[in-house]
């Protein structure tokens, strides 16, 4: 249990994500284990006393246990008389240490794999409390949940924020971050700070800052643009042209093109968003230096539950890939999700196995002999699985 709070207190991501997902706490674990859960259902509003009935449309989000990690280390009968057996405590916090940060590392992974929205341009640092709040702004113009918002950020960054923070006459605020030196909660939001930030390496167009320009698009049966091909890459028969998870900004001040600008996501208004995706797999120009990007989410521009642009994807239209980069993230509404479901014991080896009923959290711990050998070992190991709803979320970009 002593290393199960370790765990769950040196990790900002596995201490804030929203670990009491209730059918994994019954599950005696197997690595591949999936559920699903219900996102909130959309509908469009009808401007007149006549009922226009619509379909119910479930909407519906997986999660999967796919991860495990562990870490074993072993000893002589002599080294655990001698010397382990007073040190037993030591080297369990050092393992759990350094399973944890692997996890954790994982877990934000989905700061660069789920959000398709973005503050910051990779170029620019984000470092002062007003930017802060610009990325919150436009989270919530979007249309994110009010509750439980949290933000993670780099902690290199963190003292030049800070230090912004202390030039402005906010008096109870300076006192408190000058004392701790954290961002802390801000803006109705609790902001964490963390060394394990994912970077994401982008494509070539997105190194290079190339504009590329719309040429037409894949529209799926139900209305949605789910792929748009772009001429002008930076270079023909470029493998590495776009990468996935690439995050594409359409562009303002486009010759003879309107600004194209999200919906909100409840109410269907014009929101101050600009529209941004995610690609969601690997993409090689072609010779005729054109490339076709697979995008998330789908842009609707029709009349309806899933509308969400404000003007049709046009050929002409512009937009550019964020560089390299580091992501953090804002998310609200417990939109973050991981599961660390309980391990069976190891018979026969005594076995410990620690989980937390409140939160959800869990790891375990065996050891046995190696029978005529001579050689005593110790395993840690947990497995787990996390997820991060899409629309509940923004992604911080940090410049590497």
């Amino acid at each position: 249990m002593a290393n199960l709070a370790l765990l769950q207190n040196l990790n900002c991501f596995i201490s804030t994500f929203n670990t009491k997902f209730k059918d994994f706490n019954k599950i005696q674990a197997n690595r591949g284990d999936t559920v699903t859960f219900d996102l909130p259902p959309r509908f469009i509003s009808n401007p007149s006393l006549i009922a226009v009935f619509q379909d119910a449309e479930q909407r519906v989000q997986s999660l999967t246990v796919d991860q495990a990690e562990n870490i074993a280390y072993q000893f002589t009968a002599q080294e655990f008389i001698f010397n382990v057996e007073d040190y037993m405590e030591k080297f369990g916090k050092s393992a759990t240490a350094e399973m944890g940060a692997v996890v954790e590392a994982n877990v934000a992974q989905n700061c660069v794999t789920a959000p398709y929205r973005f503050f910051g341009d990779g170029i620019n640092p984000i470092n002062s409390y007003t930017q802060l709040a610009q990325a919150l702004a436009l989270f919530r113009n979007y249309g994110a949940a009010t509750k439980n918002t949290i933000g993670y950020l780099s902690d290199v960054a963190v003292p030049t924020i800070i230090g912004s923070g202390l030039t402005q006459f906010a008096t109870n605020r300076n006192n408190e971050i000058a004392n701790s030196w954290e961002v802390g909660s801000f803006s109705r939001t609790d902001w964490c700070q963390s060394n394990l930030l994912p970077v994401h390496v982008a494509g070539t167009e997105g190194e290079q800052d190339t504009t590329l320009t719309v040429v037409s698009v894949v529209t799926d049966a139900d209305g949605g643009i789910s792929a748009i091909t772009f001429s002008g890459t930076n270079a023909a028969a470029d493998a590495d042209s776009i990468k996935n998870n690439d995050k594409l900004q359409f562009q303002d001040g486009v010759a003879g093109q309107p600004n194209m600008r999200y919906r909100t996501f409840i109410g269907h208004e014009v929101s101050a968003n600009t529209v941004q995706v995610r690609v969601t797999a690997d993409a090689a120009s072609t010779a005729g230096s054109e490339v076709t990007v697979q995008i998330t989410p789908k842009l609707y521009n029709a009349a309806g539950r899933n509308q969400n642009t404000n003007n049709l994807v046009a050929a002409g239209m512009q937009v550019k890939a964020l560089p390299s980069h580091r992501a953090g993230m804002i998310i609200s509404g417990d939109a973050g999700y991981l599961a660390m479901p309980q391990l069976p014991e190891e018979t026969p080896f005594p076995t410990g196995n620690a989980y937390d009923p409140d939160t959800g959290v869990s790891m375990r711990m065996y050891h046995g002999s190696k029978f005529g050998l001579n050689e005593r070992g110790m395993v840690h190991d947990a497995i787990w699985g996390s997820t991060v709803v899409p629309e509940y979320a923004m992604s911080l970009i940090f410049p590497l």
